[in-house]
């Protein structure tokens, strides 16, 4: 039977969090160890922590935070707790919930079958999200779903859970990861594939409680945090495309108008070089904050491929088009398409390849 360590942030949780702990402490086999992160709670809700405190139990450790920082860092003080440890027993992996009560321990027992099973998975409790779901909960849910099945080419049904099971040998790496809040689960996700840690699915019941009122989720704040570098990089690629565009349509225009190879690429040369010196500046400073090594020379080989991708797809389209629609404005149509196409490429290689994090943590 492998050990898991139960780990559970906390921010003003009501008597749900103590019910919880107690069945926790309370199940056969026992459990190795429970950490509860008092995430800045006010002081309305420090009798619940004195509650906790008052199990007296050797299993049970309560962290702190003076102020409130966030469910990811809440989360990164409990991994990093639970890595200093030495007098645990060996754990194959932590187990995280919330405090509100959306997850049972029968939900908990599930994931952790699952994951005894496949110990090198990164378990998710996918709530089934059937009968009167509360709207921000639905949206979060579909329009994280949807980024992540672009983004990582993988189908997640509940991305935003926060019962899951943790796999031992992620934790370090975990903590490399940006973000303080619902975007560093987030990023859990994104990054498991990249390094090589498959997700797998235990459904679970869905619970909300009062409409889900206790749950401190932003929809707007938390959403845009969730999306930032992706959003980061959509800007960074809307102004080179700008440049990009216009120069190109300029070119064109000088080059009086010809529709054939030689003239396109020359256009799609010229332009995407002046593109590039700002599309590079701004995704390394700003959208992937200098991550990466050796990046000039990735993204310049990244640039050649993409600018012989791009003419070719531009001459291409544009001979298409011709059939059916002839303007002096096709070849600007068939690019704006065939760059949308490799926009989205040019995102999964920069994240994955040009501007990738370092796996370990000195």
């Amino acid at each position: 039977m492998l050990n898991f360590g139960i780990l559970i942030p906390a921010l003003d949780p009501d008597a749900q969090l103590v019910q919880l702990v107690r069945q926790l402490l309370a199940q056969q086999p026992a459990l190795a160890s429970v950490v509860v992160v008092d995430d800045g709670s006010d002081a309305k809700h420090q009798p619940i922590f004195e509650q906790l405190q008052r199990l007296d139990d050797s299993r049970l450790r309560l962290l702190r935070h003076a102020q409130n920082q966030g469910k990811g860092a809440a989360l990164k003080t409990g991994f990093r707790y639970y890595l200093q440890q030495t007098d645990l027993p060996e754990l194959a992996g932590i187990a995280t919930m919330d405090a509100d009560g959306q997850h049972t321990v029968a939900a908990l027992e599930k994931c952790l079958h699952l994951a005894t099973q496949r110990p090198d998975d990164l378990i998710i409790g996918a709530r089934q999200f059937t009968g009167d779901i509360p709207w921000r909960s639905r949206f979060g849910n579909i329009l994280t779903d949807n980024l992540v099945r672009v983004l990582t080419h993988q189908t997640i049904s509940d991305t935003q859970t926060g019962l899951r099971v943790i796999p031992w040998t992620y934790l370090t790496t975990a903590l490399t990861f940006p973000g303080e809040r619902f975007e560093f689960e987030f990023d859990m996700l994104l990054e498991a594939k990249k390094h090589h840690v498959t997700i797998s699915e235990q459904p679970i019941p869905t619970i909300y409680l009062d409409g889900n009122a206790s749950s401190h989720f932003r929809v707007v704040r938390d959403s845009l945090a969730i999306y930032a570098r992706f959003f980061k990089f959509a800007a960074s690629g809307l102004a080179s495309f700008v440049i990009d565009i216009g120069l190109f349509s300029l070119f064109m225009l000088l080059l009086g108008q010809q529709q054939s190879l030689a003239v396109i690429m020359g256009a799609t040369i010229l332009a995407r070089l002046a593109s590039a010196v700002v599309n590079y500046q701004i995704n390394r400073h700003v959208v992937f904050e200098n991550a990466g090594e050796r990046t000039l020379w990735k993204y310049g080989l990244l640039l050649v491929l993409q600018t012989l991708a791009s003419g070719y797809l531009t001459h291409g389209l544009t001979e298409l088009l011709s059939l059916v629609w002839q303007s002096a404005l096709t070849p600007t149509v068939a690019k704006l398409v065939g760059d949308f196409c490799l926009f989205l490429l040019s995102y999964y290689l920069q994240k994955n390849f040009i501007f990738k994090r370092r796996s370990h943590v000195k």
